[in-house]
């Protein structure tokens, strides 16, 4: 949706004050002519510009091309008559948004000529106005040229890089829709096989009891081998699903911090490999905020990520250089902070946030009541 102010161009690599200059500029060009009849004429026919100008953008189909050939003729008139070519800077910016190809060819070369020869025809007409004001027509002429393949090229980038942002996200969707699915079958395989076997040996464990009780008893120790060896299979699926969370996340947020220009460094991450499940889950949520918040707030340009496996504790900093947050302490406004510390009271877990030529947080768990690493709480 455009809204008024789209009159003038963006990221054309001019400042708005620039372009609003251009738009001043052929009231001096106006004023100075001779008669109160040509002032008139100028006056209407910049109004008329920008009344089309602006209708280029929001309408569709047909009528913007007429508005766009009412643009050309009012260029191609303030050209010759006015010595005023940079309302063709206007029309670049305009073809430069132009989604189809042979649309922006065609308008690029329409508009391209036409401003050419109004600029020759009006540099024959009156030499001395042109030659007094020639490098500003020539910059002028230049964007005509340069302008439109400017703004057309980085549309298509940045369209290119929408697409790629939304099959990444695919794929991440694809990608967990996979791991539930494997999850699902790994536990069917495990569990499902040998639930089934212990309820068929517990029937006939049952059936056998007061029949043949030596019978009976075997029975019963298979069942309880069975149930020892699914639950350690259960186990071992858990262990690899808490190995693998812990560094998908560290590739996760280095990816977050390359993709924002951010240089990261990882120390340690070896020593995280083996942890109690709901520890890796504290570490991975406030990991994974604490990065975000680097992002989105600090104005970085280093972050770097230290995991220690200590004695009587585990500990991750995650320290950047940008532009701290003295005094900012956690509010309803970065809730992340607060959820960070509310996710750490359940493990005794504390948060520390220092501030000194850049930011630096301090996830401390100590190891207590865990029976050991890798095992359960």
């Amino acid at each position: 949706m455009y809204h008024w102010f789209h009159i003038f161009p963006k990221n054309t690599g001019l400042s708005l004050f620039a372009w609003i200059a251009f738009c001043i500029l052929p009231f001096y060009f106006i004023i100075r002519s001779a008669t109160m009849y040509e002032i008139i004429i100028g006056v209407a026919m910049i109004v008329l510009f920008f009344a089309t100008y602006r209708l280029s953008f929001i309408k569709k189909g047909w009528t913007v091309y007429v508005a766009l050939s009412i643009e050309m003729l009012i260029s191609i008139g303030m050209t010759i008559y006015f010595g005023y070519v940079y309302f063709a800077l206007f029309i670049a910016f305009f073809i430069g948004n132009v989604k189809s190809r042979s649309g922006f060819i065609s308008l690029y070369v329409v508009h391209l000529s036409t401003t050419i020869i109004a600029f020759t025809v009006g540099f024959l007409l009156e030499p001395d106005v042109y030659s007094a004001q020639l490098p500003f027509n020539v910059l002028g002429i230049l964007g005509v040229i340069l302008l439109p393949f400017t703004i057309y090229n980085r549309i298509r980038r940045e369209e290119l890089e929408n697409q790629l942002s939304d099959a990444n996200e695919r794929i991440s969707q694809l990608m967990v829709v996979e791991e539930r699915q494997r999850i699902a079958r790994d536990l069917h395989d495990t569990l499902g096989q040998k639930l089934s076997l212990i309820g068929m040996k517990s029937d006939l464990a049952k059936k056998l009891l007061k029949v043949n009780p030596d019978l009976a008893e075997q029975e019963l120790g298979d069942i309880n081998q069975t149930s020892r060896t699914a639950l350690r299979e259960v186990r071992e699926i858990v262990s690899n699903m808490r190995t693998a969370r812990l560094e998908e996340e560290m590739i996760q947020v280095e990816a977050l911090l390359e993709s924002s220009e951010i240089t990261c460094k990882i120390e340690g991450g070896e020593s995280f490999k083996h942890l109690p499940l709901l520890i890796e889950d504290v570490f991975c949520m406030c990991l994974r905020e604490s990065v975000t918040n680097v992002v989105k707030h600090s104005q970085s340009t280093q972050c770097t990520i230290i995991l220690e496996n200590l004695p009587n504790e585990w500990r991750l900093d995650v320290v950047d250089d940008g532009v701290g947050m003295v005094g900012k302490e956690p509010t309803t406004h970065n809730s992340g902070l607060i959820g960070m510390k509310e996710r750490l009271e359940f493990v005794n877990g504390k948060l520390e946030i220092r501030s000194n030529k850049g930011t630096q947080l301090t996830i401390r768990i100590p190891r207590i009541i865990y029976q050991k690493e890798g095992g359960q709480l």
